[in-house]
């Protein structure tokens, strides 16, 4: 999507996975977003209204000791990049690596995860926004 350089304001306005999903138009015109990324952003987050779990009971006052949590834990990695690395300029191996950074990027933000673990061409995020595969 693009959205990672507006990372700072959401984390400037603790804008998290609870709050996100709540986010209008005005908010995010409000965090500075121009409107091309405003559209995306709000196609995204009702996107996670459709999905959106239920609200989980009210925890008791004996069973306040352990709670448990759904997240969504993603892997990924570039498939053939060693071979890739002896064969392509370095250069243009570069530049697609880049543009793999670029899309693990786009989806932890459709994921609301504000700052994927990325090393070379491997990377892992976790969200608080159970997916199914």
């Amino acid at each position: 999507m693009g959205l990672e350089r507006y990372v700072p304001a959401f984390r400037e306005n603790e804008i998290d996975a609870e709050v996100l999903p709540e986010l209008t138009e005005a908010d995010l015109a409000t965090l500075g977003l121009p409107l091309g990324p405003r559209r995306k952003l709000l196609k995204a987050i009702a996107g996670l209204r459709q999905g959106a779990l239920p609200s989980p009971a009210p925890v008791s006052a004996t069973a306040q000791e352990a709670e448990r949590r759904q997240l969504t834990v993603m892997f990924c990695d570039l498939v053939g990049s060693t071979a890739l690395s002896a064969r392509l300029d370095p250069e243009d191996l570069r530049a697609m690596i880049g543009r793999y950074h670029a899309c693990v990027a786009d989806t932890s933000a459709v994921l609301a995860v504000l700052s994927p673990s990325i090393w070379a061409t491997a990377c892992w995020f976790i969200s608080a926004i159970p997916r199914r595969a």
